[in-house]
């Protein structure tokens, strides 16, 4: 099992696909690195030796930031955005979507279930 900035990359899959594992390296940045580190995309995690593996972890060390300091990063960049009461900020802060998407329909990921307005279900007749 390969370790890579901490978390362990499945051993299935071909490296360019489990480099994605990581937060904050996508198929790109992914490919990128193979081929800085000299390391074919389609080989499989379980084949690769120790040198490949550390040549690997060198150059996203080097040059990406990922996992918890970028989690870290995002949230502070959202906690700035709801201190300074900007209009990003407080979407954010309703749990509503960001990015000017409607919200009349839609927007249920963002929103959750659905809360069905009360007043609507008629009354059963009652026994006199």
């Amino acid at each position: 099992m390969a370790r890579i900035s901490g978390i362990t990359i499945p051993n299935e899959k071909q490296v360019h696909v489990s480099l994605r594992y990581l937060y904050g390296i996508g198929p790109t940045n992914s490919l990128q690195i193979l081929a800085e580190a000299k390391v074919e995309p389609t080989i499989r995690v379980k084949n690769l030796t120790d040198a490949e593996i550390s040549r690997i972890q060198d150059i996203i060390n080097a040059k990406f930031t990922v996992e918890g300091e970028l989690q870290r990063i995002v949230a502070g960049n959202i906690k700035r955005l709801k201190d300074i009461n900007s209009y990003r900020g407080l979407r954010h802060k309703a749990n509503l979507p960001t990015r000017g998407q409607r919200t009349r329909t839609n927007a249920r990921t963002r929103r959750g279930k659905r809360v069905t307005v009360g007043g609507t279900a008629k009354k059963a007749p009652s026994k006199t």
